[in-house]
């Protein structure tokens, strides 16, 4: 490099003499991470709005079907790990024996 070019280098920020020598920054986990959590969470809340627009029954009776649906659901969900574990049992056979 020339002293002319140096003079110059002063005047460059950090992306423009990284290309100069061929290199670029190397982007963050956590930034990508946190753009692409950020997008979900907006197509996420954008779903939801439009589900609600569009819901065939109005908003008291989507409210209580919504509440009835959430109390059932800590039921529902031993039930239906009941049921996988009563599956495994069927499956496998009687206990204490091999299957080939």
């Amino acid at each position: 490099m020339t002293l002319k070019n140096l003079s110059n280098l002063k005047n460059l920020d950090k992306d423009e003499i990284l290309a100069m020598l061929g290199l670029e920054t190397k982007s963050s986990t956590a930034g990508w991470l946190a753009g692409t959590l950020g997008t979900f969470g907006v197509g996420l809340l954008v779903g939801a709005g439009i589900a609600l627009m569009l819901a065939p029954k109005p908003g008291r009776e989507l409210r209580e079907d919504i509440r009835d649906r959430l109390r059932r659901a800590p039921d529902d969900l031993s039930e239906a790990v009941g049921m996988s574990g009563r599956a495994d049992q069927l499956s496998s056979g009687t206990p204490g024996t091999k299957t080939y």
